[in-house]
């Protein structure tokens, strides 16, 4: 079994580094996917109240993406974490929050940036061992 040594100097299982790393990706893709809906959501609401519920739940799902992006940079570089999440919120974000949620149209053209966001996060993502 492979161990992996942090820079705080504590040894863990490879194995548990990658399901790690895994989850802090997922809970951070899914925390911004609901905070940029949930800023939408508050600019479609009639009252004040709707509005500030969702500005309410938007900030704290932000806060929630900067707790999973500090959680990643235990694990790896910040030159590579940070491209990702970004590369990782705008797929999310654009295929879950504006085409699934919002029926937003997105057209050829998106579809090709988008195709070429993923292969710029399977580069950048690629780290040298």
């Amino acid at each position: 079994m492979n161990i992996t040594k942090l820079p705080t100097g504590i040894e863990i299982p490879f194995t548990n580094t990658v399901i790690s790393i895994g989850k802090l990706l997922a809970g951070n893709l899914l925390f911004n996917i609901l905070a940029n809906a949930s800023f939408k959501l508050s600019v479609t609401n009639a009252t004040w109240r709707t509005f500030m519920f969702w500005q309410v739940v938007g900030n704290l799902a932000g806060f929630a993406t900067v707790l999973t992006l500090t959680g990643l940079l235990v694990y790896i570089p910040l030159h590579i974490a940070f491209p990702v999440t970004t590369g990782l919120t705008i797929i999310g974000v654009q295929i879950v929050a504006a085409h699934l949620l919002f029926h937003e149209t997105i057209t050829p053209t998106r579809w090709l940036g988008t195709l070429l966001i993923v292969l710029g996060v399977m580069l950048i993502g690629k780290m040298e061992a």
